[in-house]
């Protein structure tokens, strides 16, 4: 029997550029790919051809339905299945997909979020093809991606304006290749590799576990006496289980066509990552969705959970998602590359000032972009990068960067001043210092990789908010190059004073070190927005609604709906864990701590009927000890049930997240202090739940 090979399967579920190709009319491939790649309106004629064609290849690989697959603000996908068949006169059924059906559906909208934007009653909302993301078959179902839109044309999507923000990146960017004379680029395009961290655990501690079931992550739970401190797990040899599950995963990661390319463990036990190679930013945002979505279908098949969440243990490393971002042209040009020639590396300096410039002034978006209750967990702690934003560029590129400022002579690979002009600038090679993990926003030789994002998070959020601070920075510097007189000063004045207006920004030390959120905060002026409800109300701030309306990348009533919704979902999910918590105290913990203590109490008294001379000193002293950690315990669970029913007092959705943040977390830390102690003092028979070490060592 032949063994079927990952290039023959590869991309078979995909309605790709070979099927198109294969299937579609010379002229009819030659409008799509004209719209695909320029942006061009399409025909309904050709739409009508597509549509036939997608048909009878979904029909011809098994699909029965087709859905309109897109991305709600509810920060997953959603799907609603229509089915191919319509009535024909002889009582049966034929098989009929439109050009209508392909370019518009018309879902439900009104119990997705909309932030105000719409009242509930006004159920209406629209689906439009999106044709730069290829269909793909799930299961019997024709997915075709799609952007989610109200009936007034507001975005209830996050497809929607990370396409505008691309829009925004391409307009601005080619302006300035053609102030270096490059008139032959279409479009720029920004790239990204989203690296997925995740933890694999098995079913039977999944469903033992409440605080799993309902919030994926762990409220209670004591130290296990071995964690991640001897470094074994990471890239340590893969245990069969789970390397049966990464089989299964890439093959039907594969069919769909997505580059899943390296898997190896993390460093925490039962962590592992995926990354996959670089893709246009919409289809990488399309890909990642259904990565997550896939993982989590493979595990339940191997028995498996897959955990997302951003903290899903306290004390061991988090799960977060790299997000690896560059731009290039059409042509394949990367623009954050350094060149070979001066020409060259005058036009990589501009775009790199562009980014150090857009993290500078927009460091409040980039931290808003990636604000949930789940990854302010993961934030500042020691696998993760600070809250505070800063840029790391290497040593290298600090120096040429210094010596621009300070017109002095870069002592790297020639000794020539640093004017920018195209025949004097000095040849240089790109970076060649060692990664820095702890910096949020570093360079690594043609890309930037922000390591911020949660595990659980949607990519489109953060490359929003990162492709429009760029697009808004390199608007600038094409509104004053083309006014200029003498382009080659101009651009040497522009470059130096980006960095010297923007340096504070770059930090090539320890992320980690106590002492530079000091020197940040205090000495550089940089923000520390440490919780979502300290930055998500910043959404709004002026300068921020000015920028993204200017691009056209939201509208102010779609900045205010996601300020709305972000907060709620803050606010929804610390409510629910806080409920989670009470409820786990009072049916499972604190009946079993009595029930160890009355045990104990049993022993005490049977050995003191026995004689005076029997010691019973370490059963009385446990026994004291758990009697008052379980007062504790029921103090804290009730004040932690107060502060819950005193939140409906609290006012607006703001208001209600700094009360959150102030009144509420504190009693779940206080809370979750006493109960992990009462865990290491309660016998194991008793306690109710499985251990860290049980969960975390489980998948052999």
């Amino acid at each position: 029997m032949k063994t079927v090979t990952v290039p023959e399967y590869f991309g078979s579920k995909v309605f790709d550029d070979r099927v198109m190709k294969a299937m579609l009319a010379a002229d009819v491939y030659r409008s799509l790919k004209q719209t695909i790649d320029e942006g061009k309106e399409l025909d309904i004629g050709v739409a009508n051809a597509v549509a036939a064609a997608m048909k009878d290849w979904a029909v011809g690989q098994g699909a029965t339905h087709f859905t309109h697959w897109f991305q709600p603000l509810t920060g997953i996908t959603a799907e609603k299945h229509d089915s191919f068949i319509s009535p024909s006169p002889d009582g049966g059924v034929i098989m009929e997909f439109s050009g209508k059906e392909l370019i518009k559906g018309e879902p439900d909208a009104s119990s997705f979020p909309s932030g105000g934007l719409r009242a509930t009653f006004e159920a209406r909302g629209y689906t439009a093809w999106d044709p730069t993301s290829y269909a793909f078959i799930k299961g019997k179902t024709l997915c075709i991606p799609t952007a989610f839109c109200s009936y007034g044309g507001e975005a209830l999507d996050k497809k929607t304006p990370l396409l505008r923000s691309m829009e925004a990146l391409n307009r601005q960017a080619l302006r300035i290749l053609k102030l270096f004379g490059n008139d032959t680029a279409k479009r720029v395009v920004s790239s990204v590799g989203p690296e997925q961290e995740y933890f694999l655990i098995t079913k039977e501690m999944y469903d033992s576990r409440p605080d799993l079931r309902f919030c994926g992550r762990t409220l209670f739970g004591a130290k296990p006496p071995k964690g991640q401190e001897m470094d074994d797990h990471y890239f340590g040899a893969i245990k069969p289980k789970v390397a049966a599950f990464m089989e299964e995963l890439n093959d039907e990661l594969w069919k769909l066509g997505i580059m899943a390319k390296t898997e190896h463990n993390e460093v925490a036990p039962a962590q592992h990552e995926l990354a996959p190679i670089y893709t246009t930013t919409n289809v990488a945002t399309d890909h990642n969705q259904l990565t997550m979505e896939i993982m989590q279908k493979v595990a339940s098949k191997h028995g498996l959970v897959c955990l997302l969440h951003e903290k899903p243990f306290a004390g061991v490393n988090g799960s977060g998602k790299h997000n690896n971002w560059s731009i290039a042209t059409d042509s394949g040009q990367n623009l954050l590359s350094p060149g070979d020639t001066p020409y060259e590396n005058a036009q990589f300096l501009l775009f790199l000032c562009a980014v150090i410039k857009a993290v500078d002034d927009y460091q409040d978006l980039l931290r808003i972009s990636v604000a949930t209750a789940g990854n302010d967990h993961r934030l500042g702690a020691n696998e993760a990068p600070p809250a505070v934003i800063s840029m790391f560029v290497g040593d290298e590129l600090n120096a040429v960067l210094e010596a621009i400022e300070k017109d002095a002579p870069y002592k790297g690979a020639e000794k020539t001043q640093m004017k920018l002009g195209v025949d004097v600038l000095p040849k240089f090679n790109r970076d060649t210092t060692d990664r820095n993990r702890t910096s949020p926003f570093a360079f690594t030789g043609n890309k930037f990789e922000f390591r911020m994002l949660g595990s659980s998070n949607s990519i489109a959020c953060a490359n929003i908010m990162l492709n429009s601070a760029v697009a808004e920075s390199l608007r600038i510097y094409a509104d004053r190059l083309e006014k200029a007189g003498d382009f080659e000063t101009a651009l040497h004045e522009m470059i130096k004073n980006t960095i010297k207006d923007h340096k504070r920004i770059i930090f090539n030390g320890n992320g980690y070190d106590g002492g530079w959120i000091k020197e940040a905060t205090e000495g550089r002026g940089l923000l520390n927005y440490r919780t979502t409800p300290d930055c998500m109300p910043h959404l709004l701030d002026g300068k921020n609604v000015g920028m993204l309306t200017g691009l056209g990348v939201f509208t102010k009533a779609e900045l205010e709906s996601r300020c709305e919704i972000m907060l709620e979902n803050y606010n929804k999910t610390v409510i629910i864990e806080a409920n989670t918590m009470a409820d786990m105290v009072k049916e499972d913990i604190e009946p079993a701590i009595s029930s160890y203590a009355a045990s104990l109490a049993k022993t005490v008294s049977l050995k003191k009927a026995a004689g005076d001379d029997i010691p019973c000193g370490y059963e009385t002293s446990v026994l004291k000890k758990l009697s008052a950690l379980c007062d504790g315990i029921m103090m804290k669970c009730d004040a932690l049930e107060k502060a819950v029913l005193e939140l409906a007092d609290a006012g607006g959705t703001v208001e209600l997240g700094y009360a959150i943040r102030d009144r509420l977390l504190p009693c779940m830390s206080e809370l979750r202090v006493l109960v992990d102690e009462a865990e290491t003092v309660t016998s194991k028979e008793y306690w109710p739940y499985p251990s860290y070490a049980d969960i975390l060592f489980s998948v052999r």
